[in-house]
C-alpha cells in the first residue's frame, strides 16, 4: 500500500461505502419484515366469574387485568351493573328473577391489540392467565384480525431472500471491480517479477492477500460504521409518530457484508493477475 497509497485507499473507501449501502439497505429490509411480521389487529376478550364470588375477591383482579400488555379498553361489570344494563335493554322491566337473587356473574370485556410476531402463541398465554384467576368460570375471545400480518407472514420469504441475493449480486459486482482496479497499479511489479522468472504462485500470492485484506478491511470498517448508525438512530424510529423499533441485520447477514468483499477481493486479485498473463 506504501507504494500506492491513493489507489488502496480510494479503493478501500470504495468498498466501504459499497458495503455500507448495502447495510443500511438490509437494516431497512429487516426492520421492515420484522414490522409487517407483528401482529396489529384488534380481539376481544370476555372474562366470567362465576355467579356469587364476592366483588372484594373480583375487583382486585380487575386492577390487576388492567395492567396486561396490549391491552387497549376494559369494561367491567358487577352483578348489579349486568343487571341494571340487561333491564335498561328489556325497556325497564325488571330483569331480577322472582326468588330475588341475581343470577348474573361478574363479567369484564377486554379489547387487546397485541404487536405480537407470534400471535397464537400470545392468545394461549392469555387464555392460560385468564382461566386461572381464581373464580373465573369461562372465558371467550374473537379471533385476531389480522390480515394483512397474516398475508406478509406468508410472502415475506418470497420478497426477503430475492432482495438479499439480488443485494448480494451487486456487492459482489462493486467489490471484485473495486479490488481489480485497486490492485491494477501493481502491474509494473507483476511486470518486473515475470522478467525475472518468478513463478505464478510467487506473483498470485500477494495480490490475493492484498485484496482480500482490502475487502475484509472495507467490510469491517461498513459493519462498524453501520452499527453506529443503528445505536445512534435507532431511538429515533422509537419515539411518535414512527413508534417503530430499527433492527440491525441477523448475523447471517452481517457475515455476508464481510464474507462477500473478502471472497470478491480474493477474485479481484486473481484476476488483476490473469489479466497481465
Amino acid at each position: 500500500m506504501a507504494l500506492h497509497p491513493l489507489a488502496h485507499t480510494l479503493g478501500l473507501a470504495a468498498v466501504t461505502l459499497a458495503v455500507f449501502l448495502g447495510g443500511v439497505f438490509l437494516m431497512a429490509l429487516t426492520t421492515v419484515d420484522a414490522e409487517f411480521r407483528v401482529s396489529r389487529g384488534e380481539t376481544v376478550w370476555q372474562v366470567y366469574w362465576r355467579p356469587g364470588t364476592p366483588l372484594e375477591q373480583v375487583r382486585p383482579q380487575w386492577d390487576e387485568v388492567r395492567r396486561m400488555p396490549w391491552l387497549t379498553r376494559a369494561e367491567t361489570w358487577t352483578p348489579d351493573d349486568a343487571l341494571a344494563a340487561l333491564a335498561k335493554r328489556l325497556g325497564g322491566a325488571d330483569a331480577l328473577p322472582s326468588g330475588g337473587v341475581n343470577p348474573l356473574p361478574p363479567t369484564a370485556l377486554l379489547v387487546f391489540s397485541p404487536r405480537e410476531v407470534d400471535a397464537g402463541r400470545w392468545a394461549r398465554e392469555t387464555q392460560s392467565f385468564l382461566k386461572n384467576l381464581p373464580g373465573v368460570e369461562r372465558v371467550t375471545s374473537t379471533p385476531l384480525k389480522d390480515e394483512f400480518g397474516r398475508m406478509w407472514r406468508g410472502v415475506s420469504a418470497f420478497v426477503v431472500w430475492p432482495s438479499v441475493a439480488f443485494l448480494t449480486l451487486v456487492l459482489a459486482l462493486v467489490s471484485a471491480s473495486s479490488v481489480r482496479l485497486t490492485l491494477e497499479h501493481r502491474r509494473d511489479e507483476i511486470e518486473i517479477l515475470k522478467l525475472v522468472g518468478a513463478r505464478n504462485w510467487y506473483i498470485r500470492l500477494p495480490l490475493l492477500v492484498g485484496g482480500a485484506m482490502l475487502g475484509l478491511v472495507g467490510g469491517g470498517a461498513a459493519l462498524a460504521l453501520l452499527h453506529l448508525v443503528y445505536r445512534f438512530v435507532g431511538p429515533f424510529f422509537a419515539v411518535p409518530p414512527l413508534l417503530m423499533e430499527l433492527h440491525f441485520p441477523p448475523p447471517e447477514q452481517a457475515v455476508l457484508l464481510v464474507a462477500v468483499p473478502v471472497l470478491m477481493g480474493l477474485t479481484g486479485g486473481w484476476m488483476a493477475v490473469r489479466d497481465r498473463n
